[in-house]
């Protein structure tokens, strides 16, 4: 069954993405899935005709080797990415807005800054945590912090219609 819906999609040049929202699949002929990526690509980024990725791997490399306190001598081979590859884009199709754009999703893994960046975050975190009222851990966190609240005879909800 599986191998047969695969080649009913490649017979006519068809392909499976996820949606935006949903939790569900859409079918949509490749081309139509390779536009959209390329006109969100061409809207929003420049185009090069050579590839940066080594000189920015160089650059990495040589504040990586100058750091002197940040990252210790022993470590530095851990923040450096070996295979470095631009970052990869797919979209996830928005069913519920006309002409159904994409939303881009990147993965970053194979960037050659990535597990610098990765570590510049965590010492961040680490030196200011920054705790934000609008954010919460979990549902138990939320209810915690609702049963804080406290709420006299004057404070109603609003209604929304």
């Amino acid at each position: 069954m599986i191998r047969s819906n695969q080649n009913k999609l490649r017979k006519n040049n068809a392909m499976i993405a996820r949606a935006d929202k949903g939790n569900s699949n859409v079918i949509l002929p490749t081309h139509q899935y390779e536009t959209k990526i390329q006109n969100f690509i061409l809207n929003n980024f420049c185009t090069t005709t050579t590839d940066p990725i080594n000189t920015f791997q160089t650059h990495i490399r040589q504040t990586i080797n100058e750091t002197r306190t940040l990252i210790p001598r022993v470590s530095r081979w851990k923040y450096i990415n070996m295979n470095p590859s631009a970052p990869f884009i797919k979209g996830l199709i928005k069913l519920h807005k006309p002409d159904q754009p994409i939303r881009p999703v990147v993965n970053w893994k194979n960037a050659p800054a990535y597990r610098l960046s990765k570590l510049f975050t965590e010492k961040i975190h680490r030196l200011t945590p920054l705790h934000s009222v609008f954010n919460i851990k979990n549902t138990q966190e939320l209810i915690q912090q609702l049963n804080d609240t406290p709420l006299l005879p004057c404070h109603s909800l609003p209604h929304w219609t």
